[in-house]
């Protein structure tokens, strides 16, 4: 990127905004995660977004159900033996999903040492749900179902309440060749999908003193550089969309700095033997890693594609397969690498919706209603949610409209959770960074639905 002046820097705004992600009293939880927010050292998430819509009945599998068999699922059912035993009787892991053990296992749970830092969360998902794809992927990434126009993201709300984005340009970043949806919006925040190619090309001597250095005082006239420039005095203040363009500015400088202070390390090596799936997504996951390590990223997001399964599903092997186990050694591989992290980090899967519980005539499945998500990180209350014998009865899955997995728990209740216990959000920052929580909270208590009640994930 060779670009030596503010005018041709200008010229490349387009590119600067994508690179960047641009568009144009308290419930009992949150009190008692305030509590918990502040331990020491930095509190981190991972955010992993499985597209395409995962089959969670085939992911966490009810064999408590009677409906789960041969009958309904003819090529997809796999038997209990075959799949791993989470410790309650009722539910089973697929198969492929071994390395997931490593976290979940604890003897209170089913009986095998283990620290019990894995949270399995089934039958998640939100009122009215749609089975569009872009719809219901927007959703999720922006809290407000229903509002698929809105493109701002929780995770992009999050930053603005909470981290500072001034203080720390790169509080998050999306390792994508495009922004991911939840980390859209008005902040501007990095998206990379080579954290070697983050930079402007050139001498590295040169590029360092083009960068710069940002002024003492906000707005001051002492620094130098692109930095000096953008973080200077603002020519032409009552022009439209001046603070953005500046913002951005200062914003792409300040981050390609800090991620090339992380790459001139050398070569990233993961800890304490951890092995990363070797394929994109867990070269992803090694990058996630890396930053973690060396940078003061606090949010990270990644996209692993493939979830749309209408045909060849596959039962242990194929496709969906080979999907779940990547996902296992993906987290697998965090939990060893960042051990010295581990109490601070959360990691957490989501995906936009399930799968039909009886399988199609194409040997797969098709779009359907709740889904599961796997929550790890040093402080999670590990264990098996809404998929036992008290919360699932016999037939539960066909318990929407005769064809699907009905929800029991809102998305926006674990997100609310997870941003409550990591980075002290009471109910004013929530509501903030979830739009529709508090409407979607008081609807659920009106209607008499389990949608918001809180799961206690933290310990």
């Amino acid at each position: 990127m060779d670009i030596f002046t503010r005018r041709s820097f200008l010229k490349s705004s387009a590119a600067a905004s994508l690179a960047l992600g641009l568009n144009a009293a308290a419930p009992d939880f949150l009190r008692r995660q305030l509590m918990a927010a502040d331990p020491e050292g930095p509190t981190k998430v991972l955010f992993v977004f499985q597209r395409g819509g995962n089959d969670g009945i085939n992911t966490v599998i009810p064999h408590g159900d009677t409906e789960y068999n041969t009958d309904n699922r003819p090529t997809l059912y796999i038997d209990s033996d075959d799949s791993i035993d989470l410790g309650n009787n009722f539910a089973g892991l697929h198969p492929m999903m071994a390395g997931m053990m490593d976290i979940f296992n604890h003897t209170d749970l089913n009986g095998v040492d283990g620290p019990g830092n894995l949270a399995v969360v089934h039958r998640v998902g939100y009122s009215g749900q749609s089975r569009s794809h872009f719809d219901s992927q927007q959703y999720w990434a922006n809290g407000e179902p229903g509002e698929a126009d809105k493109l701002h993201g929780i995770f992009n709300r999050q930053v603005e309440r909470k981290l500072d984005p001034v203080a720390n340009r790169l509080s998050a970043v999306g390792l994508s060749g495009s922004q991911i949806d939840a980390l859209q919006g008005p902040i501007a925040l990095p998206a990379i999908r080579d954290p070697s190619r983050y930079r402007f090309r050139g001498d590295a001597t040169a590029v360092t003193k083009f960068i710069g250095s940002l002024p003492t005082n906000p707005g001051g006239g002492n620094g130098s550089g692109l930095l000096g420039l953008y973080g200077g005095p603002h020519d032409f203040p009552g022009k439209r969309y001046r603070p953005l363009v500046y913002d951005t500015g200062t914003a792409l400088a300040d981050s390609m700095r800090i991620v090339q202070e992380a790459v001139g390390q050398g070569e990233y090596v993961p800890k304490n033997g951890a092995v990363y799936p070797d394929n994109s997504f867990g070269e992803k996951l090694s990058t996630a890693a890396m930053l973690f390590s060396r940078t003061p990223v606090r949010i990270l997001g990644v996209n692993i594609g493939g979830w749309d399964t209408h045909t060849r599903q596959g039962q242990i092997y194929g496709n969906h397969g080979n999907l779940v186990q990547r996902v296992a050694e993906g987290y697998q591989a965090l939990y060893h690498d960042l051990q010295d992290q581990w109490e601070n980090l959360v990691i957490v899967s989501m995906t936009e919706f399930g799968r039909t519980s009886k399988e199609n005539g194409s040997q797969g499945t098709d779009h359907a209603n709740a889904c599961c998500m796997f929550i790890a990180g040093g402080h999670v209350k590990g264990g098996v949610y809404n998929c036992d014998s008290e919360t699932w009865a016999d037939g539960d899955m066909f318990s929407r409209s005769g064809r699907y997995l009905e929800r029991v728990t809102d998305y926006r209740q674990v997100f609310a959770e997870i941003l409550a216990h990591q980075f002290g959000n009471n109910q004013a920052d929530t509501e903030f960074v979830i739009p529709s929580y508090a409407e979607g909270k008081t609807r659920a208590q009106e209607n008499g639905t389990t949608d918001f009640d809180p799961l206690n994930l933290f310990a």
